[in-house]
């Protein structure tokens, strides 16, 4: 009798992930690259649960790193999940989260980083990015006061004043 296939498969042997499968350079690349990405965060979802974490807290924490991976570093970004270059999550949180969404949210935006900050450690108990990389990455999710400063800032933009907004988080670096 054959079992049907559950998510937390994927956890019970090595998932083996090829971090090249991951790079970023046509739309299929993009495609593959973000169904990759969906199956990494959700053996990320089942680890938390299968280390004690009550499922709204892991669903709530796979979420905002599924916002920011799939949507923000894929799909906006065209980048690999792996690639190490810091400024990702400052980007993120201190520009393009606030002018994509209608009415920002200090609340929900840390809400998101810390899924951002979990999905990174459990890159880094993978051994998938490195130590410092993720220093960098939770550093980046922790500066709450600064995307707070951000947030007001961009209400109280007037005239042309957002270009020098953009300018001071741009999304235009790496």
């Amino acid at each position: 009798m054959s079992q049907s296939y559950t998510p937390a498969m994927e956890l019970e042997g090595e998932l083996a992930i090829n971090k090249d499968e991951f790079t970023i350079v046509t739309v299929d690349d993009e495609i593959r690259a973000d169904g990759l990405c969906r199956k990494l965060l959700s053996r990320f979802y089942y680890a938390l649960l299968e280390a004690g974490m009550e499922a709204h807290e892991a669903t709530a924490l796979a979420s905002g790193a599924d916002y920011y991976v799939r949507d923000f570093v894929v799909g906006y970004k065209h980048r690999s999940l792996f690639d190490e270059q810091t400024g990702i999550v400052r980007q993120f949180a201190g520009n393009w989260y606030i002018v994509n969404t209608i009415e920002p949210s200090l609340d929900v935006l840390a809400g998101y980083l810390a899924g951002v900050r979990a999905f990174y450690r459990f890159l880094f108990d993978l051994g998938l990015i490195s130590g410092q990389f993720l220093s960098a990455m939770e550093e980046e999710c922790g500066d709450i006061a600064w995307y707070e400063g951000r947030i007001r800032s961009f209400w109280a933009i007037e005239g042309d004043g957002y270009l020098a907004w953009e300018r001071e988080c741009s999304l235009k670096n790496n």
